[in-house]
């Protein structure tokens, strides 16, 4: 019998994928499936950056990179940061890795053992927990409310922080939720942090460029306080509908981007290398198509929200951020994943239960409207309909 270390016993997954399999094997078997689930732009990637990448292929950028990412790169993920947030950095700081969840894999991995404590945001991201318990570090939730508009609460943070606290993990705007975090809030969390040195922070910040009503994305890099102990995560898939790409950054700092770099060179070498050259035209060239997306979001954004609340038994925050809502179906009487399951096979709708988000999920449901407006009325109304056929009060 083969053993390995106890940590595969805890590794979590991410339902999303599972839901997102089903949902095809179901398609091709003939079944008309909306799917609301998957956490992906509709969208194609704009064509100049497709070309961009097609070009370096023809012009012969087939080998290895740097570990770090090639130095245009670095260059323009650092200007376009100041460009964004205001705040100059150095390239020399950035690593470009192949999406998003490797800056979580390796921040978690980095401070993660047996006997200290990791905050991560629940409902969340699920790899947060699934990667802290990969470690042997203990998962402490940092409750996210709905009475809060699903906003992080900086009292409430910091009250969990402990001597044990290696690190905090915050995702603003957020995944399921689409909360957005205000300024106030952030800038009294800064402030408590102050007293706590120790504890490095994580800043999931992949939907930065997705917040509607004019309400400003703050990022925790504008800080300087903070600093030299912040890890932002950041990148190309939502953005610039790049999902299949596998296109991130991250920036850290002095203390930790040696570590990080030394542990890309151990995982996976370097990025893709045409991949790269996608990634640079995607940030030096029109904003447009992100612009007309995130425009688009919006208009579906409401349609959702509406049309969750007309449904009996469903309330609906309206998200500030990101492309997900996140219903309330405690008064319909049925619990999250068995409705999950229920829409999908019965009513042809994927959505992801609340539960696979954390342990604060239950009583939610997740959906994206990263889906057309035709194709999202059409699920709520089949959603509404499955209730009325199915009361479980």
């Amino acid at each position: 019998m083969l053993h390995t270390i106890a940590g595969f016993d805890r590794i979590g997954e991410e339902n999303a994928f599972a839901v997102l399999a089903r949902a095809t094997e179901l398609a091709a078997k003939g079944r008309d499936i909306i799917n609301l689930g998957i956490g992906q732009p509709d969208f194609k990637t704009p064509e100049h950056i497709v070309e961009a990448a097609v070009k370096a292929l023809r012009d012969g950028h087939h080998g290895y990179t740097p570990a770090t990412g090639i130095a245009p790169l670095r260059e323009a993920v650092s200007a376009d940061l100041h460009t964004r947030h205001g705040v100059a950095t150095d390239p020399d700081n950035v690593l470009i890795v192949p999406g998003g969840k490797v800056t979580m894999f390796l921040a978690i991995l980095m401070f993660g053992e047996p006997g200290v404590d990791i905050l991560y945001p629940d409902p969340g991201f699920p790899i947060y927990r699934s990667m802290i318990e990969f470690t042997g570090a203990l998962p402490v939730p940092v409750p996210i409310r709905e009475e809060n508009d699903f906003a992080f609460s900086a009292e409430e943070t910091l009250s969990l922080i402990t001597d044990r606290t290696r690190l905090l993990i915050l995702n603003s705007p957020a995944n399921p939720t689409g909360g957005v975090t205000p300024r106030a809030e952030i800038e009294k969390l800064v402030q408590g942090l102050e007293r706590h040195p120790d504890v490095a922070i994580l800043s999931d910040e992949i939907y930065s460029q997705m917040t509607y009503d004019g309400i400003e994305h703050v990022s925790l890099l504008t800080f300087e306080a903070i600093r030299d102990r912040l890890i932002l995560l950041d990148g190309w898939s939502k953005t610039y509908a790049m999902t299949g790409w596998r296109m991130g950054f991250s920036l850290w700092p002095d203390s930790l981007i040696d570590k990080a770099r030394k542990l890309g060179v151990n995982a996976w070498s370097c990025v893709n290398a045409p991949a790269q050259y996608g990634a640079l035209a995607a940030l030096t060239g029109p904003q447009t198509a992100v612009q007309d997306m995130v425009r688009e979001f919006d208009g579906r954004r409401q349609v959702t929200v509406d049309g969750l609340n007309a449904i009996d038994g469903v309330g609906c925050r309206t998200p500030l951020g990101a492309f997900y809502a996140y219903p309330n179906i405690k008064a319909t009487g049925w619990k999250s994943k068995e409705l999950a399951s229920a829409l999908l096979e019965e009513a042809g709708v994927a959505t992801i239960g609340g539960p696979d988000f954390g342990v604060l999920g239950e009583g939610y449901i997740r959906l994206s409207y990263a889906n057309s407006t035709k194709n999202i009325e059409e699920a709520l109304k089949r959603i509404g309909d499955f209730l009325d056929e199915n009361p479980k009060t």
